[in-house]
């Protein structure tokens, strides 16, 4: 009776992300494509601000990109935030060739400053225009990309509207842990409960993509807020919610193209570097474990272990045969977000087929992070603590 009844909570462990995974899909729509709005939106001027350290291998290719817009009115300002490599050089050649496109250097890092947030408080000042796109150096935008996001703010009515761009990813490493970012927005965030509320306890984002109004950013402190955080994804959207203003999210993953990590090693450093801001931290991360690894990993694995004893015919320990059918059940479902989310994002089918390995190692991460934490160990960041 026992394990039947923890078959079933493991069974209702999997069915909560995957219900609120196909709701979310309906919620989490594109940017707005609506010919009247998008038409009022392209008489906005933005101000697109890219901070950069150490971007060689992307700027280039980011800004081309911009080149391309079909907006008519916007600027580019990019912040070389003491890079060490060639960004500034390829920054000044692109702003040869397109005059909207201007380079500035960072006045320093302030004391108890994150570089990231620094940078964009120094693009904030800079920017001429009334709306801010903050943009990281590795996003690649399509043509029509500005116009939709604006058109997005202006039908969203949101003083902060972030996108979630489509993910590249190369590595093993990549394919099993990026698509994760999905699945834990998806799976966990209420987005209708989010978009019809102001509660900081709902923030969400992602720190690749976000469009702010300038009044309401300077209101909210912006930033400088958050200037010491290395999480701007959750952190940005809270300072704003916290000052009253609303926040919404989009999938972009149509106008705008991101490869975040090129190995393992970037993809530890950059999962570890700012988890105990999100799920790695006393609050979250034990109610976190027992959700993931409850509605991913066990059900799976006490599936399998008692297939395996049933085909070696050993004794099944009383094990009714519903147990093992509800367990099937369980470790089938637990796959289907991710399944959802290969076809609707374009990810890696090799991560989605191995989902229950991406959560472990998920789990892990944010222990490590948070074991870390207690031990005053700093991540490294773009040659940065």
């Amino acid at each position: 009776m026992a394990f039947f009844v923890i078959s079933c909570i493991l069974l209702a462990l999997a069915l909560l992300p995957l219900a609120l995974f196909v709701k979310n899909l309906q919620d989490f729509q594109r940017a707005c494509s609506d010919p009247a709005i998008m038409e009022r939106a392209s008489e906005l001027a933005v101000s697109v601000l890219i901070p950069a350290r150490n971007e060689e291998s992307s700027i280039g290719a980011a800004l081309d990109r911009l080149i391309e817009s079909t907006h008519r009115r916007f600027e580019v300002l990019v912040l070389d935030d003491a890079s060490e490599d060639a960004t500034a050089q390829i920054v000044e050649s692109k702003s040869e060739r397109f005059r909207a496109i201007a380079l500035h250097r960072s006045k320093g890092l302030a004391p108890g400053w994150n570089g990231k947030q620094n940078a964009c408080w120094q693009l904030a000042h800079l920017a001429q225009y009334d709306r801010l796109l903050f943009l990281d150096a590795d996003v690649r935008l399509s043509p029509e990309a500005l116009v939709r996001i604006l058109a997005e703010q202006e039908h969203r009515e949101a003083a902060l509207v972030s996108g979630f761009p489509f993910q590249e990813t190369g590595s093993f490493a990549e394919k099993l842990l990026i698509p994760m970012m999905h699945y834990i927005l998806l799976g966990f965030l209420p987005i209708d409960r989010m978009r019809n509320s102001t509660d900081p306890g709902f923030a969400a984002g992602c720190g690749q993509l976000f469009l702010a109004k300038k009044a309401d950013y300077l209101q909210a402190g912006g930033h400088s807020a958050i200037a010491g955080s290395r999480h701007d994804g959750i952190k940005l959207p809270r300072a704003f919610r916290q000052a009253g203003f609303k926040t919404d999210i989009f999938d972009a993953s149509d106008l705008a193209t991101c490869r975040m990590y090129q190995n393992l090693q970037q993809v530890h450093q950059g999962l570890l570097k700012n988890a105990t801001e999100g799920i790695a931290n006393p609050k979250l991360i034990g109610p976190f474990t027992f959700l993931l690894l409850g509605g991913s990993v066990l059900p799976i694995c006490l599936f399998l272990w008692q297939l395996v004893r049933c085909l070696e015919g050993s004794e099944w320990s009383g094990l009714p045969l519903a147990t093992l059918i509800i367990l099937g059940f369980a470790a089938l479902i637990s796959w289907l977000p991710r399944l959802l989310a290969q076809r609707r994002f374009r990810q890696s089918m090799l991560g989605a087929l191995m989902h229950p390995w991406s959560v472990l190692w998920f789990v892990i991460l944010q222990w490590t992070a948070l074991l870390r934490q207690a031990l005053r160990l700093k991540t490294a960041w773009r040659g940065r603590l």
